[in-house]
């Protein structure tokens, strides 16, 4: 067997991992998954509407160990990236949290696992709906 290959999972591929999807199946097995808290905050947050508290701490706790921590210098990077997705187009909503995963993803020098269509064709991206 080999090394695993690591990605950024963005708050989408953890959902799509946690909700079975058979597209994420080969990234659920043998992957190195790294993310941040403020994914498993929107997990957190998407779990506990959807299905309540008792979900909603599983899904947090089952990517936890995963977390990663946050530079200064990589959060000004991502308010960057995000001031120019809304400046090339003022209906793009992609979220601060999405911005500093991909920006973390190219300083590990690791595909961004995603299925948000923004970030669908952009270098560094690996787009599973």
């Amino acid at each position: 067997m080999g090394q695993a290959i690591n990605y950024f999972f963005d708050t989408y591929a953890l959902h799509e991992i946690e909700e079975g999807n058979d597209n994420y199946r080969t990234y659920a097995e043998d992957v190195g998954i790294v993310t941040t808290k403020l994914n498993l905050m929107e997990l957190y947050y998407s779990y506990y509407v959807e299905k309540g508290l008792e979900a909603a701490e599983k899904s947090f706790s089952d990517f936890r160990d995963f977390c990663i921590d946050i530079e200064d210098a990589t959060i000004k990077e991502a308010v960057i990236l995000r001031a120019r997705f809304k400046s090339a187009n003022r209906k793009n909503n992609v979220s601060y949290v999405d911005c500093l995963g991909y920006v973390l993803a190219g300083k590990l020098k690791i595909k961004f696992l995603t299925g948000d269509r923004e970030f669908e064709g952009l270098e560094n991206v690996e787009f599973v709906k």
